[in-house]
């Protein structure tokens, strides 16, 4: 059966309209707004876009600009906040970018994803299908996709907090790309968090992606639709800052009044202070 929420024309949509709200966000700010700091460790408001406009070129087949000659050159990967190769990458793009005027870098920004939506536009159903390498292994074009628009939404958040200014996190573009990270979730409560075998969990988000999220652990770690006998932990929390802890840009420890934790709570509190995955 196909997932709904790769539809190509969908999908589509909705990552032309989150490059729309990102450059919207960023449009009539002045240069010192552009280079204020983000919650991502070393980057300012200028290189989170220049982050999706490097990813985007690549995806469109560019290599990173060449070194100003003026500046000095940095090794990328010595950076405290590099920790891999997909990192050094990402700050490849961010660091030839950074010496331009944040205007020019959205004239950049708009002239790529303008090339990008032509580009789906033009790509058929097999391309879409056809298996790729992504940040999360090979998967379909289709899926990449999804993990772009979870990337692009996340920015857009981590560019709102920055700039202190509210978004609409819900919505259609705001589903697709929850359900992305929604993937990763079960998978961290084990790995990170040490959910014993045979643990049940509950997540009850508020907010604009509010919804109730039952996790069992038998073996591997899986949503279910609810459980035999009551959850072993529950956690509530709003959605907004499950998808902060979870993109790594705060801590359970900077929230705790905004965090309810019934039934084991030193499970409860191991799982909240180990939702971080993203990279």
């Amino acid at each position: 059966m196909t997932d709904p929420t790769l539809d190509r024309t969908e999908l589509s949509a909705r990552l032309s309209e989150q490059w729309d709200a990102i450059a919207a966000l960023v449009a009539d700010i002045d240069e010192n707004q552009w280079r204020a700091s983000t919650s991502l460790p070393g980057w300012t408001v200028f290189d989170v876009v220049a982050h999706v406009v490097g990813t985007e070129s690549w995806l469109l087949g560019e290599r990173p600009p060449p070194h100003d000659p003026i500046t000095v050159k940095t090794d990328v990967s010595t950076l405290p906040h590099v920790r891999n190769e997909t990192g050094v990458f990402n700050e490849i793009w961010v660091d030839r970018l950074r010496p331009m005027p944040g205007a020019r870098l959205l004239d950049v920004f708009r002239e790529i994803v303008d090339r990008r939506r032509k580009a789906l536009a033009a790509m058929g159903d097999e391309e879409w299908q056809a298996l790729t390498q992504s940040p999360i292994g090979q998967v379909s074009y289709g899926r990449f996709m999804r993990v772009r628009l979870f990337d692009c939404w996340m920015h857009e958040l981590d560019l709102a907090d920055a700039l202190g200014v509210q978004v609409e996190e819900g919505g259609p573009r705001g589903e697709l790309a929850f359900a992305e990270f929604l993937g990763s979730v079960p998978r961290v409560v084990v790995k990170k968090g040490e959910a014993p075998d045979g643990s049940r969990i509950t997540f009850t988000l508020t907010g604009s992606l509010a919804r109730t999220l039952h996790i069992q652990v038998a073996g591997r770690a899986g949503y279910v639709d609810s459980f035999d006998e009551p959850a072993d932990v529950e956690i509530r929390l709003p959605a907004e800052l499950f998808v902060r802890l979870g993109g790594g840009r705060t801590t359970a420890d900077e929230h705790l009044d905004e965090i309810t934790i019934g039934g084991d709570t030193e499970l409860g509190q191991r799982l909240v202070r180990n939702l971080a995955f993203t990279i």
